[in-house]
């Protein structure tokens, strides 16, 4: 017998679900709301040097004409740290000469991990529902995902404009599958309602000022400055940048919604605990394989390090060009003592030798030029 429409859509949840997905929900395509926001933030250069950000904005703005044949989507979050430990237990930052990853990419590449599971359940439904469309996707397609996961149910979007599980905190990777099957909402998922209320902690700390309100000026984000810029850093970040390495993690640090009260408070709240009892734990590719890096041995890199070192990680992202200026801007921030005088020393040659990259080497004469002046009181 045919299954009614909602049937199907539990179905097609609880198949993601089995594949080990902390939480699962389904939408129908739709034009993004967004879309004059999205057409603003770009006329103002806040995507910085991304380009692919501008490209193909139609069809960002409506997954129809980036998938033909797509009438929903299924969208999947996988969680990679449990929120509730503080910050500073995790010994982040308590390594001396080191310079500090974001959470998300210690461990295994999200994007072969999450998309791996995608495709599989792509078979599994094919095999379901034959004839049918089923196209899986991660954060590299044209789809504004985080837009869609809120449609089906799985959170809100926070101030910082990341997606935030009103159980889970906003440590997760979102992905999803495109289908031509019709899968309404769920009547007991609807859109999530905002809980940021007044709360600007994340406004407040970001070390740039690059947020504002449900907005973030990418030009201006340690992330993008780390990761995306392909070029040398405006010297007026350095400070700012602090001792991240690769990436940022403070706004989602400072979220009341990823503090160890919020998550306490999930234990007593009767139905809260019986859906963590059911909770899927972190999955095992997303183990902590590294937190941070020595600094000196960054520095010294050759292309075969940066391969050996990130093999299998999303830090890949990243050119050994991009990771040694990193490491310059950090060690100028961080490191004290023995290291120090080797770290200058080391910068000294950068900045004279002639076949050196020369985005290092223009940040290592910046350095050299900001460790030489005086510090304000």
């Amino acid at each position: 017998m045919p299954d009614s429409a909602l049937e199907r859509s539990r179905r097609v949840i609880a198949l993601a679900m089995s594949r080990g997905f902390a939480d699962a929900g389904v939408t129908p395509v739709a034009p993004s709301a967004w879309a004059d926001e999205l057409r603003a933030w770009l006329a103002a250069g806040k995507h910085g040097s991304m380009s692919y950000l501008a490209a193909n904005v139609a069809e960002r703005l409506n997954p129809a004409k980036a998938i033909a044949g797509a009438r929903s989507m299924l969208v999947v979050a996988d969680q990679y740290w449990a929120r509730g430990q503080d910050p500073a237990s995790d010994g982040t930052g308590d390594t001396q000469g080191h310079g500090k990853i974001a959470r998300y990419a210690r461990g295994r590449d999200y994007h072969e991990v999450v998309k791996r599971r995608l495709h599989k359940l792509c078979d599994a439904l094919r095999g379901e529902y034959p004839g049918e469309l089923f196209r899986a996707f991660v954060d590299t397609a044209p789809v504004l995902e985080r837009e869609h996961a809120a449609r089906a149910g799985l959170g809100w979007i926070g101030k910082h404009t990341l997606l935030i599980h009103p159980r889970r905190g906003s440590y997760f990777f979102l992905g999803g599958i495109a289908t031509s099957l019709e899968l309404p909402a769920l009547p007991e998922r609807r859109p999530e309602p905002d809980h940021c209320g007044t709360c600007t902690r994340c406004i407040d700390a970001c070390p740039t000022r690059a947020i504002t309100p449900h907005s973030v000026d990418a030009s201006r984000c340690i992330s993008y400055l780390t990761i995306e810029h392909r070029g040398v850093i405006n010297a007026e970040f350095h400070d700012a940048i602090g001792g991240w390495l690769y990436g940022c993690d403070v706004c989602q640090e400072v979220c009341p919604h990823n503090s160890a009260r919020a998550a306490a408070s999930d234990m007593i709240d009767s139905e809260a605990a019986d859906a963590r009892a059911n909770h899927a734990p972190i999955h095992a590719e997303y183990a902590e394989v590294r937190r941070s890096l020595p600094l000196l041995d960054v520095l010294n890199w050759k292309m075969e390090d940066r391969s050996r070192v990130l093999s299998g990680s999303a830090m890949k992202r990243a050119t050994l060009a991009m990771f040694r200026r990193n490491a310059i801007i950090v060690g100028a921030n961080t490191l004290r003592g023995e290291d120090r005088g080797a770290f200058v020393a080391r910068l000294q040659e950068i900045a004279g030798d002639e076949v050196e990259d020369a985005m290092v080497r223009e940040t290592a004469g910046q350095t050299l030029d900001r460790l030489s002046r005086p510090r304000s009181l």
